[in-house]
């Protein structure tokens, strides 16, 4: 695993599915899972935030044919 200060999301729940974050003195943050720790998804907090607030409001968990009807 990089040697960054990873930290366990909050929105992980109890057991090994876990995704984890660290951020980085350049302004970058990195998330994996626990179960794939050397895949690294690189972004930045201005593009994290609409996907955690599309997580959060529950759009993406929504079927894809729920999703259509409402558009």
């Amino acid at each position: 695993m990089h040697r960054y200060g990873w930290q366990k999301s909050s929105f992980s729940g109890e057991g090994d599915a876990c995704i984890h974050l660290a951020a980085t003195s350049l302004g970058e943050i990195h998330l994996h899972e626990s179960d794939s720790p050397d895949a690294i998804l690189t972004t930045t907090p201005g593009r994290l935030r609409p996907l955690m607030a599309h997580i959060r409001s529950g759009f993406l968990a929504r079927p894809r044919a729920a999703v259509e009807a409402a558009a």
